[in-house]
């Protein structure tokens, strides 16, 4: 049995006494020290209460109690999660029981085509069984789904830190806006246009950073992405400035009007057929010539560059390509809120889009969808906790990163296989 394997049937004590931190002992001893610095910290806080009105002092020292017993027990686990972390030596090797099992699932061609079924079956009775509101959250989902697929292209297959992504997105939201509202065209011819919108825009981004890698990309994406907002904000005459564009006409069905509810499940369903071209486009780019040229420039550009391979189309492609689906994406967002303005495209979204690409695992389409599922859907089902809710998110965002660094869902390489007949020679 592997050193994994053992290593889970190992008792909760009996893992510290054989490995881990250094022993049980010291990591009781740092941990009490914890919650009596951290009960240090806070008793003027937690304990001590003034009232000012009858010129009272309470004291509540059962708080202290409390805070010393969370401490302590918060900072024994988590050292104990460190240090089962640490026993796992080969981590190219690891695999979360939720891989192993999307992978028997895909593996398995009846397994594989039954889920997909039943997936489909769940998405196209879900506005039907939910109600509007559980509706709209899932549209703004697969909105962020489609992004973070598209961002997927440029950080996770190329590996260009991209932090003004939210640019090409607000050019699509807007195109559509201001043409709906001079010209009254509608949502399907700007679909498309938007897309070429993305692309162009790509490429202009593209030209100036061919040079640039690492930290200097990322200040200067996100230079990019603050000068469109900036334009958005004080070009008034044009894109009527922080008032924003109000009244965008919904996508139309044949023509024909639909209402608020309608307009809605409309909308939900052009999501679900736009995430599935996304995911589709993108997993044939992924095994395709220039797919293997983007993995080749994310390892090493200078052996990608001796091999043969253009670094300067690669690159320009990479952009283009993952600002096409930002074009869409800001598109339908106009059409979905029927308003936009400046403070929609802010660092925040860009922040946002990465961290669903980076939480659910670079170059991995799984894992995209699982991290904006968990991005996107948690804080909003974490609203019962009001204040706390952003607290619990943050605190999950820092667990996912401290014991899953790869993502959620890491990328599986692909591995060929060369095989030969039985003469020997190699088959064709």
């Amino acid at each position: 049995m592997s050193e994994t394997k053992t290593m889970n049937h190992q008792g909760f004590l009996s893992f510290f006494l054989t490995a881990g931190c250094d022993n049980f002992a010291q990591a009781f001893k740092r941990s009490l020290v914890a919650a009596v610095w951290f009960v240090f910290l806070t008793f003027p806080i937690m304990v001590i209460r003034v009232n000012t009105i009858e010129k009272t002092v309470h004291w509540h020292w059962e708080r202290m109690g409390y805070i010393a017993v969370a401490v302590f027990f918060g900072s024994f686990i988590w050292r104990w999660l460190l240090a089962r972390k640490e026993l796992k030596k080969d981590e190219s090797k690891e695999e979360t029981r939720v891989e192993s099992l999307l992978t028997r699932v895909q593996s398995h061609p009846i397994l594989k085509y039954s889920a997909l079924v039943i997936l489909a079956g769940m998405a196209a009775v879900f506005p039907k069984v939910f109600d509007l509101y559980q509706t709209n959250i899932m549209i703004s989902c697969l909105l962020y789904i489609v992004l973070g697929l598209g961002l997927n292209i440029v950080v996770g297959l190329a590996g260009l830190l991209d932090l003004g992504f939210v640019a090409f997105y607000a050019v699509g939201a807007y195109a559509y806006a201001l043409t709906n509202m001079h010209w009254g065209i509608n949502f399907w011819y700007m679909l498309p246009v938007g897309a070429l919108l993305g692309a162009l825009l790509g490429v202009l981004l593209g030209f100036p950073v061919l040079r640039l890698k690492g930290d200097y990309l990322a200040i200067v994406t996100l230079g990019f992405g603050e000068i469109i907002r900036l334009v958005l904000e004080n070009w008034g005459d044009v894109t009527m400035g922080p008032s924003g564009i109000s009244s965008i006409d919904r996508p139309a069905l044949f023509g024909i009007e639909l209402g608020v509810i309608g307009s809605t499940h409309y909308m939900y369903y052009i999501m679900i057929g736009l995430m599935i071209l996304t995911i589709f486009s993108v997993n044939r780019l992924q095994n395709s010539r220039i797919g293997r040229a983007w993995l080749a420039l994310r390892e090493d550009e200078i052996a990608c560059q001796a091999m043969g391979i253009d670094k300067m189309k690669t690159k320009l492609m990479a952009f283009a390509l993952g600002a096409t689906w930002a074009g869409m994406a800001g598109v339908i967002f106009a059409a979905k809120t029927t308003f936009i303005n400046p403070a929609s495209f802010t660092f925040w979204e860009s922040a946002i889009i990465l961290s669903i690409v980076v939480i659910g695992g670079m170059g991995s389409i799984r894992g995209v969808i699982a991290g904006a599922v968990i991005l996107i859907l948690v804080p909003e089902y974490l609203r019962d906790f009001a204040e706390f809710r952003m607290l619990l998110f943050g605190a999950i965002m820092v667990l996912v990163m401290v014991f899953r660094p790869q993502g959620l869902i890491s990328a599986k390489r692909k591995i060929y296989k060369y095989k030969t007949n039985t003469a020997g020679a190699p088959n064709e």
